[in-house]
This record gives C-alpha cells, sequence and structure tokens, in this order.
C-alpha cells in the first residue's frame, strides 16, 4: 500500500476502559428478536454460499466483496466449515451438518497427507471443523483428524524455548518467533490432552508452556501487542517484537490484540486453576482488553490498527471487533467481579450491534460475506476493505454466543 503521513493515535491507558457507558450504550438493542433476526439474514447468505461453493472452499478474503472459489489448502478454511456447524446448531436444518460431513474427508486427508500444513494453524483448521463435528455428532473419523492435527502443532513446540513455531521449516533458523493468533490454536492441544490417548497428555503442558510464553512477549507490559516475537535460535533467549501485517513495529495491529483479548479466555476456560498459569493472567487480559475497547472507533468498531483509532482516512477491521467480542463474552464466564461480567456482556453486545446495524451484509448475493469492512493484510493490499471468512465466522459466533448457551468448538 502507497505510504503516508501517520499520526499515532493510540490512547494508551491500561488502568481502566475510559468511556464504558458509551461502549455499552446499545446493549439493551440487542434482545432475542435483534439476535434471530441477525442470525437469519447470515444464515442466508450461508445458504446462498453452499450452493454457490458445493463442497469447495472459500478465499480467505473477497474480491470485490466476492469470495473465490479453493480447495482446502489455506489456514482459513475452517471458518467456513465453523460458521455451517454453527447454522445447524441454530436451525437444526440436517442440511448444514451433511455439508460439514463431506468436509470432514477433506480434513482427514490433509493432515495424514501432510498438505499445506507447515504451520501453527491446526487449531484454526481443526478445532472448528473436526471437533465441531465430533462434538455435534461424536463421529470417530473427526477426533482422530483432530488429533492427529494437535499432534502435527506440538511437532512445532520448541521445548528449550517454550513456545510454538509460527511458521516454516522446524530445525532451521529462519522465523524462529510466536505469533500472537498462536493463542487462538492451543485450545486444541488442551481439546487433545482431554480427548486423545495417554501420550496426548503431554500437548497440555505444551500449551500452558506456549500461554505462559506468549504473555510475557507478544504482550507488550503496557497491554498492546506485537504480531509476533523473535527468539535466538542460538540461545533461544527472547530477542524483540515485530509486526507482520500492523502498521509498524511499535504500533498495535487491531486483529493481533483481538487475538489477545479471545485468546486468553480460552486458555483460562482450560487452566484457570491450575498453578501453573501464568499469575498475572487476569491482570494482562484486563489491559489488553483496556487498550483494545479504548481505541475502537466512535461506532464501536476497531480500525486495522489501534494507532488510527479516530482517522477515517483508514479501514475499518470489523473481524477484529468480532474476535473481540467473542472474548469479552468467554472472558465473562470466568471472572468474579460482577460488574465487570456485565460490563464486558454490554460492551460486547453494543460491538455486536453496530457490527450487525453497519457491517453486516443485508442484500444477499452468492459468493458474497456475511460482514463487509475487514482488513486481511494491509502491506500486502490484500482483501483491505473487504469480506473475510473469518470476519464472518466469528461474528456468526459472537451471535450465537449471545443468543443462547452454547458449548465452543474451542
Amino acid at each position: 500500500m502507497s505510504e503516508q503521513k501517520i499520526v499515532n493515535n493510540l490512547v494508551n491507558n491500561n488502568e481502566k476502559i475510559l468511556n464504558p457507558e458509551y461502549l455499552a450504550k446499545d446493549a439493551s438493542k440487542v434482545d432475542k428478536a435483534f439476535l434471530e433476526n441477525a442470525i437469519e439474514k447470515a444464515l442466508k447468505q450461508i445458504d446462498l454460499n453452499m450452493e454457490y461453493f458445493g463442497d469447495s472452499f472459500q478465499s480467505p478474503n473477497t474480491f470485490d466483496n466476492i469470495y473465490k472459489k479453493m480447495d482446502n489448502i489455506e489456514w482459513t478454511d475452517g471458518f467456513w466449515t465453523g460458521m455451517v456447524a454453527l447454522a445447524y446448531e441454530y436451525s437444526h436444518n440436517p442440511k448444514y451438518l451433511e455439508l460439514v460431513k463431506k468436509h470432514i474427508d477433506s480434513y482427514y486427508d490433509r493432515i495424514v497427507n501432510k498438505i499445506e500444513v507447515d504451520h501453527h494453524d491446526m487449531g484454526f483448521l481443526y478445532s472448528l471443523s473436526c471437533v465441531a463435528y465430533y462434538k455435534l455428532t461424536g463421529d470417530l473419523k473427526a477426533k482422530e483428524a483432530a488429533i492427529l492435527a494437535a499432534r502435527h502443532l506440538a511437532s512445532r513446540y520448541i521445548e528449550e524455548a517454550k513456545f510454538i513455531k509460527a511458521w516454516g521449516a522446524m530445525g532451521v533458523k529462519e522465523n524462529y518467533r510466536l505469533i500472537i493468533d498462536c493463542l487462538l490454536n492451543i485450545p486444541l492441544l488442551h481439546w487433545a490432552a482431554q480427548n486423545g490417548e495417554e501420550e496426548d497428555k503431554k500437548l497440555y503442558e505444551m500449551a500452558i508452556n506456549h500461554f505462559n510464553t506468549s504473555l510475557h512477549t507478544v504482550i507488550r507490559e503496557d497491554g498492546t501487542t506485537f504480531h509476533t516475537f523473535y527468539y535466538d535460535p542460538d540461545t533461544n533467549k527472547p530477542l524483540y517484537g515485530k509486526t507482520r501485517q500492523g502498521y509498524s513495529d511499535d504500533s498495535c495491529w487491531a486483529r493481533g490484540q483481538a487475538w489477545g483479548v479471545y485468546g486468553i479466555p480460552l486458555t483460562v476456560k482450560y487452566a484457570k486453576n491450575d498453578p501453573r498459569l501464568d499469575k498475572d493472567t487476569f491482570k494482562i487480559h484486563q489491559k489488553v482488553v483496556n487498550q483494545f475497547l479504548n481505541n475502537q472507533g466512535k461506532d464501536n468498531v476497531a480500525y486495522w490498527d489501534l494507532i488510527f483509532n479516530n482517522d477515517d482516512t483508514h479501514s475499518r477491521d470489523s473481524s477484529a471487533s468480532a474476535i473481540a467480542a467473542c472474548g469479552l463474552l468467554e472472558m465473562a464466564k470466568h471472572i468474579d467481579d460482577q460488574a465487570t461480567k456485565k460490563l464486558y456482556v454490554d460492551i460486547a453486545k453494543s460491538i455486536v450491534y453496530s457490527l450487525a446495524t453497519n457491517y453486516a451484509n443485508l442484500e444477499t448475493k452468492p459468493g458474497s460475506p456475511v460482514l463487509f469492512h475487514g482488513v486481511y493484510s494491509w502491506h500486502s493490499g490484500k482483501g483491505v476493505d473487504e469480506g473475510n471468512i473469518w470476519g464472518d465466522y466469528y461474528y456468526l459466533e459472537a451471535l450465537m454466543r449471545l443468543y443462547k448457551e452454547w458449548d465452543p468448538y474451542w
């Protein structure tokens, strides 16, 4: 993308949510009728896309607001399968479950034959597909595929440094780093430790270690976040944070911050009472939440990097706010303070209200996204002010979390 003069507008305040009443102002509008209407509109788009794509998958982002048809080779394919599973849970229409079942064969072949899996994104792929289908049906092939994927993710764990290497070949010095996105992948390790064989129990400790490492590397002391963090491959000591999709190394990529808002409570879900969980987990999460919420746009939706919190020359990333809404709703289950619990739920409702009112696709068209105005990768010029499949998924997940007691696939 072309460079322009940038003013860093980040409001760096991690101590409290600065405008709680404003952030929660639309919560009362999100009632059952509102949620049903929003979910049913999303399902209309899912129905059209099921016809449009058949058994195929969707590109990570849209092109002129239309997804391209792809094979199951991207890190994002699980989001489409997860959306179809959510559609089944809402409607109980068997056509959705039938498509998820067809997808399972593809995921099984992908992990058995190691097709485009040389990365950390096994949770995004397999939690939302094979774990989801196993939870819904008890299907053993789906369970096996998910456990194989968890073991493959565990093969990227570096014991000496206690983190999971994000990308590239193992045993080489290049790309010796972790990334904040992986907080959403390690729940697959927790699930496999509970549901796999005796040998899989060790995956739990790997997940905890990676989580604790992440809290003090990709998350800065002030609660803002790096996208990635490098280690020295010779000494296994931490080196420095660096962005890949944020504006700069010292800015705060909105989707990365949202991964922190959601990823931390997903580990809390599995390990809240484990003394090995970092003692500052809840304190750090509060900082991460405060920084995200204090830097959203005026409509309760974040710009693609939080330094642009009032700069309309830059694109919003609706997906970041959808992810954060899910994170607020998950953490509300695990905190004891009733006022904070209610505030998190109310702010999540207000975010969902803005997404449904200002960003959701109200005029369905085959191949279109459920949610407009996302950003995939600004520096690469990929999916800027377009739909993206993870934004679609997390928006529908947030709606489902508010609509009913829902058992997460994570």
